[in-house]
Formats: structure tokens, sequence, C-alpha cells
């Protein structure tokens, strides 16, 4: 059933009007570097893992509201960040192409930002929320009427964040980042 879902051309990208979508992705995040506890300097940061999912609603043929929520982790050299990222945004979508099952997109939207870290030097250290902004690029390609492959990429934009221990500043967290996913969208109706 799933080699024949997957036979080009069998498949059409129908107007999403009206349509409700479901997201599930998965890929990786490289994070801003950011100030390290107490002053030691820049923290250095790794390539992380993101995980999330999300909805969209098509507004008419090429625009559509999107809500997506994100978690992703890394590591630096003085710990460990966890950041969940809630998404609401807007897309504007290439519906006129050549090859109808393929659909590529424009996005842009507001993000609330909330992070934690787990300190090399011990304990959890709180990190305040903040908002940023986010630019993105993608692509749907539909398998068939109601399954879309989709790969997208992400650039947040986001002040930095004040990181605490007890109370006293420790440092500062830069939310800035850039993330690429590919995932899979089911659209009801």
């Amino acid at each position: 059933m799933a080699l024949v879902s997957l036979v080009p051309g069998a498949a059409m990208a129908d107007s999403i009007k009206g349509r409700l979508g479901v997201t599930g992705k998965v890929g990786f995040i490289v994070p801003s570097d950011n100030e390290a506890e107490f002053g030691f300097g820049t923290n250095h940061t790794d390539t992380g893992l993101v995980v999330g999912g999300g909805l969209l609603y098509g507004i008419d043929d090429h625009f559509a509201a999107e809500l997506d929520v994100t978690n992703s982790s890394f590591d630096s050299e003085i710990g460990d960040f966890d950041i969940t990222d809630i998404s609401f945004g807007g897309q504007y979508r290439f519906t006129n192409m050549r090859d109808r099952r393929l659909v590529p997109y424009l996005g842009a939207g507001l993000d609330i930002i909330s992070s934690d870290f787990d300190s090399d030097f011990g304990g959890r250290r709180h990190v305040d929320t903040t908002l940023g902004v986010h630019l993105s690029g993608g692509l749907d390609y539909f398998v068939e009427k109601h399954v879309a492959l989709t790969a997208e990429a992400k650039v947040v934009l986001a002040p930095d964040a004040d990181i605490t221990d007890d109370g006293f500043h420790s440092g500062s967290y830069d939310p800035t980042n850039f993330s690429t996913t590919f995932g899979v969208r089911f659209f009801f109706n």
C-alpha cells in the first residue's frame, strides 16, 4: 500500500483552502554561541536535534496559518540546553507550479522560546523565556491528496535571555538559531 501511494503522477496538490493539516517533523538545529557562566568567555554550542509538530490551516489557495511546537536539545562547552519553541505564523504557498505535487512556501511569524540549562558546574539554571521572530522556507511534496512529505529551513531571531542561578545573573543565552527539518503532513477533509 505504501509503495502504491508513492507512485509518481498519482497525486495532485489540491487547494488547502479550508483544510486542516497535522505535521510531524525531525531535524537539526544550529544554535548561536552564548556567554558562558560567570563571565568565563564564549560558550561554544554543538549542533543538536529538533523534533516537533504542528497544525496548518489553509485560509485560501495561497495563504495558510500555522502553529508549530518544537523541542530541541544540544550540548555546549559548559552544559546542556533544552529549548521549547512555540511558533505562530503564516505561509505563502506557491501553488501555480508546473508539477502540481510540489508546493514551495515561504513563512514568517512570532516565536515564544522557553529554555532550560543544565550546567556542568552542577544544577539546573533558570533561563528567561523570550520572544522572537522567524523566517522559513520549505517544500511540500504530495504523495497523495491527504499526505505530503515536507522539508523546511527556518531562522529564528531573538534577543538574549538571562541565565540566573539562585536569583543571580550567571550568563546570557542567545536563542537565535537555524534549523532544518523533514517530516510528513496529513491533511484532513
